[in-house]
């Protein structure tokens, strides 16, 4: 496979997963309290929107990529 296409079908991926969850989720770990041998920690989540048009510009590339990798063949 040519790399045109690797990387259309890797936007294509990437476009529908975009649509299949609408945002992800991360967490980490911060320190609530140091007093000396004491200490306490708190989990905190982070959420990353994804909005819809990114899904539609990464789907829409990788059709391009694909469309044109299939023209010049």
């Amino acid at each position: 496979m040519k790399t045109p296409a690797v990387v259309g079908i890797l936007l294509i991926v990437l476009g529908i997963a975009a649509f299949a969850y609408h945002s992800f989720t991360y967490t980490t770990t911060e320190k609530a309290i140091d007093l000396g041998p004491i200490q306490v920690t708190a989990e905190k989540q982070h959420t990353i929107p994804l909005p819809p048009i990114i899904g539609a510009v990464a789907l829409l590339g990788g059709v391009l990529l694909l469309m044109q990798g299939r023209n010049k063949s």
